[in-house]
């Protein structure tokens, strides 16, 4: 038996995990060409930035509020639709991996070298405060945020902090690269398409 079974669809689920990423994440760039790629990478960046947090079930909000707060209050204005994308890249399958990361960051940051514990005993202790909500089907946001503050609250958070930075500034970086790349791909497509319509047409 395949390690990847495939759906009814025939692809496995790496490959549906790859389709949707896809969808979600490169496609809003690609479609954003009303705008210039400065305006796009924004977005990218504040969406990162956010993902990067332990906020997840609330992170598109945060969006918004950033996005109102930056246009009234500093003149500077961002992708509301890529930056809401964006905050996808953490989600229910990444979660615990990232929080676990912003964990041990937070506690070397705090200097609490001697406090760290492994991956599993992390998913243990999730498990026993948070997972046996889901598994009673009385999962709680409210429960969540608590457990998250009262338990992990100032490593996660303090620890999340050069991670949303740096991968804010990374995703920015990248994804001025992309945009412009795929707008002067598409030009040249465009162009290459008229020259063939109109074959005895003066060259530029």
């Amino acid at each position: 038996m395949s390690a990847h079974p495939a759906g009814r669809s025939g692809r496995t689920r790496w490959e549906r995990f790859r389709r949707l990423l896809r969808y979600r994440l490169i496609v809003p760039l690609k479609r954003s060409h009303h705008h210039t790629p400065e305006y796009t990478a924004r977005g990218v960046l504040v969406g990162l930035a956010w993902a990067l947090t332990p906020t997840i079930g609330i992170q598109m909000g945060l969006c918004l509020i950033t996005w109102i707060a930056a246009r009234r209050l500093f003149r500077w204005d961002f992708n509301l639709i890529v930056s809401c994308a964006w905050t996808w890249t953490t989600n229910v399958i990444t979660m615990l991996p990232c929080y676990y990361v912003f964990y041990v960051t937070g506690q070397l940051m705090l200097g609490h070298v001697d406090d760290l514990s492994g991956y599993r005993e992390f998913l243990g202790l999730w498990q026993s405060h948070v997972g046996a909500e889901e598994e009673q089907g009385t999962f709680d946001w409210l429960v969540y945020f608590e457990q998250l503050v009262v338990g992990w609250g100032l490593p996660l958070l303090v620890g999340s902090l050069p991670w949303s930075v740096l991968g804010g500034w990374l995703g920015y970086v990248w994804s001025l690269r992309f945009v412009r790349r795929h707008r002067e791909a598409r030009h040249c497509r465009h162009l290459a398409r008229r020259s063939g319509r109109h074959p005895h047409s003066n060259p530029a």
